[in-house]
Protein backbone atom coordinates (compact mmCIF):
# COMPACT_ATOMS: atom_id res chain seq x y z
CA UNK A 1 0.00 0.00 0.00
CA UNK A 2 1.55 3.14 -0.69
CA UNK A 3 1.61 6.13 1.40
CA UNK A 4 -0.48 9.40 0.93
CA UNK A 5 0.80 12.69 -0.32
CA UNK A 6 1.45 15.05 2.67
CA UNK A 7 1.17 18.39 2.07
CA UNK A 8 3.57 21.12 2.25
CA UNK A 9 4.32 21.75 6.36
CA UNK A 10 4.09 25.47 5.61
CA UNK A 11 1.13 25.66 3.31
CA UNK A 12 -1.38 28.01 4.57
CA UNK A 13 -5.35 26.13 6.40
CA UNK A 14 -7.14 27.97 3.13
CA UNK A 15 -4.90 27.01 0.42
CA UNK A 16 -4.84 23.09 2.10
CA UNK A 17 -8.68 23.29 2.00
CA UNK A 18 -9.92 25.01 -0.91
CA UNK A 19 -6.92 23.70 -3.67
CA UNK A 20 -4.75 20.95 -2.08
CA UNK A 21 -7.23 18.40 -0.76
CA UNK A 22 -9.40 18.57 -3.76
CA UNK A 23 -6.77 18.21 -6.15
CA UNK A 24 -5.21 14.99 -4.42
CA UNK A 25 -8.76 13.59 -3.81
CA UNK A 26 -8.82 14.12 -7.35
CA UNK A 27 -5.68 12.41 -8.22
CA UNK A 28 -6.22 9.07 -5.58
CA UNK A 29 -8.49 6.55 -6.75
CA UNK A 30 -8.93 4.76 -3.74
CA UNK A 31 -9.99 8.00 -1.63
CA UNK A 32 -12.99 8.33 -3.93
CA UNK A 33 -13.86 4.98 -4.21
CA UNK A 34 -14.10 5.21 -0.06
CA UNK A 35 -15.89 8.16 -0.19
CA UNK A 36 -18.56 6.50 -2.79
CA UNK A 37 -21.68 8.38 -2.62
CA UNK A 38 -21.11 10.08 0.44
CA UNK A 39 -22.66 13.55 0.77
CA UNK A 40 -21.96 15.98 3.17
CA UNK A 41 -20.56 19.24 4.21
CA UNK A 42 -18.07 20.23 6.73
CA UNK A 43 -17.43 24.11 8.40
CA UNK A 44 -13.87 23.90 9.75
CA UNK A 45 -13.80 27.27 12.44
CA UNK A 46 -9.83 27.28 12.52
CA UNK A 47 -8.79 29.64 15.68
CA UNK A 48 -5.49 31.98 15.44
CA UNK A 49 -2.70 33.40 12.78
CA UNK A 50 -3.94 32.03 9.27
CA UNK A 51 -7.34 30.81 10.77
CA UNK A 52 -10.42 31.33 9.44
CA UNK A 53 -14.10 29.71 8.36
CA UNK A 54 -13.64 27.30 5.64
CA UNK A 55 -15.99 24.67 4.43
CA UNK A 56 -15.55 21.62 2.56
CA UNK A 57 -18.05 19.96 0.05
CA UNK A 58 -18.18 16.52 -0.52
CA UNK A 59 -20.76 14.48 -3.39
CA UNK A 60 -20.15 11.22 -5.04
CA UNK A 61 -16.04 11.22 -4.54
CA UNK A 62 -15.64 14.67 -5.48
CA UNK A 63 -14.17 17.33 -2.68
CA UNK A 64 -14.24 21.20 -2.80
CA UNK A 65 -13.42 23.47 -0.64
CA UNK A 66 -14.47 27.16 -0.26
CA UNK A 67 -13.81 30.14 2.03
CA UNK A 68 -16.37 31.21 4.63
CA UNK A 69 -19.19 29.15 6.71
CA UNK A 70 -21.37 26.81 5.16
CA UNK A 71 -25.37 27.37 5.62
CA UNK A 72 -26.03 24.18 6.60
CA UNK A 73 -23.32 21.90 7.72
CA UNK A 74 -23.29 18.50 8.31
CA UNK A 75 -20.39 18.25 10.72
CA UNK A 76 -18.90 21.41 12.54
CA UNK A 77 -14.84 20.77 13.80
CA UNK A 78 -13.41 23.68 15.42
CA UNK A 79 -9.55 23.84 16.19
CA UNK A 80 -5.95 26.19 16.02
CA UNK A 81 -3.34 26.33 13.60
CA UNK A 82 -1.21 24.61 15.56
CA UNK A 83 -2.85 21.49 16.41
CA UNK A 84 -4.36 21.22 12.76
CA UNK A 85 -0.62 21.79 11.56
CA UNK A 86 0.19 18.49 14.21
CA UNK A 87 -2.63 16.79 12.53
CA UNK A 88 -1.43 16.64 9.17
CA UNK A 89 2.13 15.85 9.89
CA UNK A 90 1.07 13.33 11.68
CA UNK A 91 2.60 13.88 15.12
CA UNK A 92 -1.35 14.14 16.78
CA UNK A 93 -3.58 11.64 15.80
CA UNK A 94 -7.87 12.92 15.76
CA UNK A 95 -8.58 10.63 18.70
CA UNK A 96 -5.71 12.15 20.55
CA UNK A 97 -6.44 15.55 19.82
CA UNK A 98 -10.24 14.99 20.71
CA UNK A 99 -9.10 13.68 24.10
CA UNK A 100 -6.75 16.79 24.50
CA UNK A 101 -9.92 18.88 23.96
CA UNK A 102 -7.76 20.01 21.36
CA UNK A 103 -10.33 19.16 18.53
CA UNK A 104 -13.95 19.81 19.03
CA UNK A 105 -16.47 18.31 16.38
CA UNK A 106 -20.61 18.85 16.61
CA UNK A 107 -23.00 17.38 13.87
CA UNK A 108 -23.02 14.28 12.40
CA UNK A 109 -20.28 12.24 14.19
CA UNK A 110 -20.17 9.89 11.65
CA UNK A 111 -19.29 11.87 9.19
CA UNK A 112 -16.05 12.47 11.27
CA UNK A 113 -14.85 8.84 9.73
CA UNK A 114 -15.33 9.83 6.52
CA UNK A 115 -13.47 12.77 6.93
CA UNK A 116 -10.72 11.10 8.03
CA UNK A 117 -10.44 9.53 4.52
CA UNK A 118 -10.30 12.94 3.05
CA UNK A 119 -7.79 14.18 5.40
CA UNK A 120 -6.16 11.01 6.44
Amino acid sequence: MTERARPPEDIPPADFFTRWIPEAVAADAGRRRQLGDTSMTIHFELEGEEGGDLAVAVERGEVRGAPGRPEAPDLHVRLDVPTWRALNRGDLSAPEAVVRRRLRMRGNLLLAIKLHMILG
